[in-house]
């Protein structure tokens, strides 16, 4: 009896060879759903066009001391840009294909992308970060730095001629690449997200750069260009899109049309910029520490706490899906805590600015909270600009455009262009208005 039930068991040998057929299988299906055919052990790619390149920034805080790690990475980025490309007036914009931004992000994003009147991007980085931290002496109390100076303004409904001295009339057509700014509407209770690819297709989607940014600021209600479009919008930055990273990432794995080769993660490389740690600090031995409690936390302090949570969220929620990627197509900027900071000059900008550069990198796990990377924010900055220049050097060799920008159907005339037009003339010509000219005109 026992030889016959053993006659019926089937042999050890065919059953290890069909498990591991089973797994191979699995294995090759779950790579290619999750992340399609790019991914770990899927077959070769036949068309390799490179990656597309994606810029996120987050929504910061209401003070420039928040959104200062953001532009002072983006300002070294291009000063090492220029370096290893031996251009003197490279850009930001020149290795990006694609930027998202929310709250402060958004605004840093817009400026990197606007189009001046000779084509090229009309601001620099260091440019963008003078404006988030001011460029002239005038103490605490008048500068652009904490939490009562202008650029906190901007955070409570005063920025609209901030913003309108900063982009004029231009709207989402005039930007040099796609351009990505989450907000909510409140009259629908909904997400909406400001896009250049749905601008270009209509007035009703086209919006001015100056409203867009008032939007994901604070609390403003828009129109488009034709007054179609109507968005009664609150801030991005504060909310679940403060991490407008997968909202990138999204967009470009569905816009076929221009990004036609993007299939997954390993089709995509993306630089995403958070903000200083608030709730907590990162210990000395790389674990995240729980500040002490002395009071009840203020709206404010709740609010900016749960938007870092969510972007913390996204984060790794982001490095999970770039898996064996992630370092090399996804490379994530976070500070730790940083002081209140008084900007009151440049030379204080600038220190203030090198200290959150030479921070260690805060790294998010899962389930874990946060740890210290081995590396430097900005040793992770200048990793990533050889990488940014070999993309550069892939893409110039490439018989196939991996990136084909949606252009203008019906060109109108372009805001931006006006706008400019008696201010830029040369590519390297300065047309951002200094604080004190701003003061000026209150």
């Amino acid at each position: 009896m026992e030889a016959y039930y053993a006659a019926m068991l089937p042999s050890p040998t065919p059953t290890i060879a069909v498990d591991k057929l089973s797994y191979e299988i699995f294995s090759l299906l779950e790579t290619k759903f999750l992340f399609g055919a790019a991914g770990a052990g899927a077959p070769a790619r036949l068309l390799d066009g490179g990656r597309v390149r994606v810029l996120a920034i987050d929504g910061c805080g209401a003070g420039a001391d928040d959104a200062l790690l953001a532009a002072a990475a983006l300002a070294r980025l291009e000063a090492r840009l220029r370096d290893q490309t031996g251009d003197p007036d490279a850009r930001v914009a020149d290795f990006f294909d694609l930027a998202a931004g929310a709250g402060a992000g958004a605004v840093l994003a817009a400026m990197l992308l606007l189009r001046g009147a000779d084509g090229r991007p009309r601001y620099t980085a260091a440019e963008a970060l003078a404006f988030v931290a001011g460029s002239s002496s005038g103490g605490s109390k008048g500068g652009w730095g904490g939490r009562r100076g202008r650029w906190a303004k901007l955070f409570r409904g005063g920025g609209d001629r901030a913003f309108r001295r900063v982009f004029g009339d231009a709207t989402l057509r005039d930007t040099v690449a796609p351009l990505l700014v989450p907000c909510y509407d409140l009259a629908t209770a909904a997400p909406f997200v400001f896009s250049r690819a749905d601008a270009v297709e209509t007035d009703a989607f086209d919006f001015r750069l100056r409203d867009v940014c008032a939007a994901t600021c604070g609390v403003a209600r828009v129109r488009s260009v034709d007054g179609v479009t109507a968005i009664a919008a609150a801030s991005g930055g504060v909310a679940a899109m403060g991490n407008p990273a997968a909202a990138a990432v999204t967009h470009v794995l569905h816009n076929k049309q221009e990004f036609p080769l993007a299939n997954g993660v390993d089709d995509v490389l993306v630089l995403s910029i958070g903000a200083g740690a608030s709730a907590a600090a990162v210990s000395g031995h790389g674990e995240a520490t729980p500040m002490p409690t002395r009071r009840s936390p203020s709206p404010r302090e709740l609010a900016r706490v749960t938007a870092e949570g969510v972007a913390d969220m996204v984060d790794e929620s982001l490095a999970m899906a770039f898996g064996h990627a992630c370092g090399t197509n996804y490379v994530r900027l976070q500070a730790g805590k940083a002081a209140a900071l008084a900007l009151a000059d440049a030379e204080a900008a600038a220190a203030a600015a090198g200290a959150m550069l030479a921070q260690r990198n805060v790294e998010s796990v899962l389930f874990r909270g946060r740890r210290l990377s081995e590396r430097t924010n900005a040793e992770k900055v200048d990793a990533l600009v050889a990488e940014l220049v070999k993309e550069q050097e892939r893409r110039r060799r490439s018989p196939l455009p991996n990136v084909a920008i949606k252009q203008v159907a019906t060109p109108r005339l372009s805001s931006a262009t006006t706008a400019s037009s008696g201010t830029a003339t040369a590519r390297t010509a300065s047309t951002m208005p200094s604080p004190a000219s701003w003061d000026s005109r209150r």
